[in-house]
Formats: C-alpha cells, structure tokens, sequence
C-alpha cells in the first residue's frame, strides 16, 4: 500500500523553527546597533563615524559573499544542521574578541569574520524552511518569522539595562541568549519529511512563473531600501519633528511597532494560507507601506508623523516577514534553495551600501520630505512588479 505524503509540518517544528530565527536576529542586532557603535565611539572618538561606515561597509560585503557561500555550502552537502552548528560555534568564539581588538584594522577583520560565521548559522537555517515547509503553510510561517526584528528589538534593550555593566558582559548575555534560542531546533528539531520539496520532487512540481523569482527579489529590494533608510535616519527626523524625543522614547516607539506587527502577521499569515493568495498581502502591504511615507512626508503635526510612521512601520513588518517565507514559492533550483536564498539576501545588505548616498543627495538639499517621497516612489513600484498568482 502506498504511503501518503505528509501535507503538514508539524506545530513543534514550526514554533523551534521561529525561535531559531528569532535567535538570528538577536544575534546581529544588539551588537551592530548598540554594542559595536559605543565601542567604536570608545575607541576612536571624533573618528568614530569614519571607522563605523568602513566597518559597516566590510561587514555589509562579507555578509553578503557569506551568506552564498554558507547557502551553496549547505546545498553541496546536502545538510543544514551541521553547517548552522559550525555558523553558531564560530559566532560564540569571534563575538567575544569585539571586547579586545582596538585598532580599525582589527576590527575589519573581525567584522569580516564574525560576518561569516554568523551567516554560516543563518543562511542553512533559511534553506531548511525550504526543505521543510509546504506552500499551505508558508503563510503562517510568514507570520511566524515576524517575531524575529522584535525579539532583535527587545534583546538590544536588556543588553543596556544597568545590571548588564560592562561590554564584555553584555557580549556574553547575546551569546547566552542566541544559542538559548537556536540549539533547540538544532538538537531536537525533528521535521516532518516533505519529499514533496526535495530536488528529486522538482521536476514534477509546477514551475513558477518566468521571472518570479527576479520581481519577488526587485520588490523586496525597494522596499528594503525604504526600511533601512528610515530605520538609520528615524532618530534625527523625529527630533526634527520634536526636539522632545530623545534616544529611549524613540527604542521604545520602535519595539512597540514591532510588537504589534507580530499577530498582523500571523493573522495575514493565517489567511492567505486559507484563501490561497500568497501574493495579495504583499501587494497590499508594500502600498500601505508608500502610504505611510506619503503621510510623513505630508505631516506638519508629531501625530500625523508618527501615525504615517505607525503604518509604515506595520505593513512593511508584515511585508517583510511574509515575503521570506512566500519567497520561497519562486525559487529556480530546490537543488540550490541555500545559494538561491544567499542571493536574495542580497536585498537585505545593498540597502546599507544604497541608503547613505541617498540621504546625503536629499536631506541637506531637500531636507526629509524630498526623502520621504523619493522612497514613498520606490515602495509604489514593489506592488506593480511583484508577479502574479
């Protein structure tokens, strides 16, 4: 008797899979945020934004060659446990040396390779959801993955409370936590086998639509552009709008939007997996997203700015996490899920390159609100491109 193809993943998997992948997010962005900008500050001074950008840069560079290179690695060998094991180990031995390299070309070298080791974590853990979950679910994994930015969030947060005194301290909480988060579904994650979405299952499966994957890739792109600029430039247009705002209101405004774009997430997660519209809610969300910039650039009050911020804020949290999971919907190669992904993560490191000469273009000619509708133009274009069902 034949036996039937499992449909679903399994519950447990899923919530370990989102925990890892909030455990990926917990381990990039307290250092690059909070820690790794004070040490830099501590170390050169007045030259502390000149080593930021060349460490932002290097690291920008590494991660993206890394993320490929760790994606194809895992690809080739047919496995993504034991390479993400190796990105995690590698990560807990470079994080720490942030606390003693005291030269800019310490720190490049660094950055280079802790970029590498932690994208050797990250990029086997994208290709698994590949690997793993079906396309009937892939919306709710979409809801799943919007945990991860918050959590980043949040554990920026603890790791500056007073009881955390001392740099090498704090380094040592972000390790504790991203393998608290990561080695459960490393050592206990047991998927159900979806055959369905191996290679071998491929060629029987029906083929995307040509061009899928490149509009899925230029969309995710413009929008990411619009993210990454507003997140570097919020602080110092919000205290243009209001000299009031200072550093803590303005972490605790960010968190609480990424609070609340978690269950407008799951719930649009939810019900695209139940219409069959993987595609809809990224359109929809990609414009309200234009929307919320066309009202920060129209704002002449704080509340009209923050509520355009609010909605920007929320629809390109649920664009964002959906995009991850229906992106994989598209994908040419299951044989080369891991390098294919390493490639559209590129959408997430050539906004860092892109965003610094656009708001040096705009902001001290034009001021914010040039900037506003320039991105508020590069959000529209995401809805037209994306491809159809």
């Amino acid at each position: 008797m034949a036996t039937l193809t499992p449909a679903r993943q399994s519950t447990r998997f899923l919530a370990l899979y989102a925990l890892a992948w909030a455990g990926g997010a917990m381990a990039y962005v307290p250092l690059l945020t909070v820690l790794l900008p004070a040490r830099v500050e501590t170390l050169a001074g007045d030259q502390a934004v000149t080593w930021l950008a060349y460490i932002a840069f290097c690291g920008a560079v590494a991660a993206s060659l890394g993320n490929i290179a760790a994606g194809l690695f895992s690809d080739v060998i047919e496995h993504r446990r034991w390479p993400a094991f190796a990105g995690l180990l590698g990560y807990a031995v470079l994080t720490p040396l942030f606390g003693t390299v005291n030269t800019l070309a310490g720190l490049l070298v660094l950055i280079a390779a802790w970029q590498t080791a932690l994208n050797l974590l990250l990029a086997p853990l994208a290709a698994w959801a590949g690997d793993s979950v079906p396309d009937d679910q892939k919306g709710l994994l979409g809801g799943l993955l919007a945990f991860a930015p918050a959590t980043g969030a949040a554990a920026g947060v603890l790791v500056t409370i007073s009881a955390f005194a001392g740099f090498e301290t704090r380094l040592l909480l972000v390790i504790a936590l991203v393998a608290a988060a990561v080695l459960p579904v490393l050592l206990v994650g047991r998927p159900v086998p979806m055959p369905q979405l191996s290679a071998q299952a491929a060629p029987s499966a029906p083929a995307p639509q040509p061009g899928s994957a490149a509009r899925m890739w230029l969309a995710r792109l413009l929008v990411q552009i619009a993210e990454a600029t507003l997140f570097a430039y919020l602080y110092l247009w919000l205290r243009e709008v209001d000299p009031r705002f200072d550093q803590a209101t303005v972490a605790r405004l960010f968190l609480v939007l990424l609070a609340f774009g978690i269950p407008a997430s799951l719930l649009v997660g939810r019900w695209s997996d139940r219409h069959g519209e993987p595609i809809a809610p990224l359109r929809v969300s990609a414009a309200l997203s234009a929307l919320g910039l066309m009202g920060m650039a129209l704002s002449e009050s704080v509340t009209m700015a923050l509520v355009g911020y609010g909605v920007f804020t929320l629809a390109t949290g649920v664009f964002l996490s959906l995009h991850s999971a229906q992106v994989l919907r598209v994908l040419p190669s299951a044989a080369r899920r891991g390098r294919d992904l390493g490639i559209f993560n590129l959408t997430n490191t050539v906004p860092s390159l892109v965003m610094p000469w656009l708001a040096v273009a705009l902001i001290p000619r034009l001021g914010y609100t040039a900037l506003f509708w320039v991105l508020a133009a590069l959000a529209l274009i995401a809805p037209l491109i994306l491809p159809r069902r």
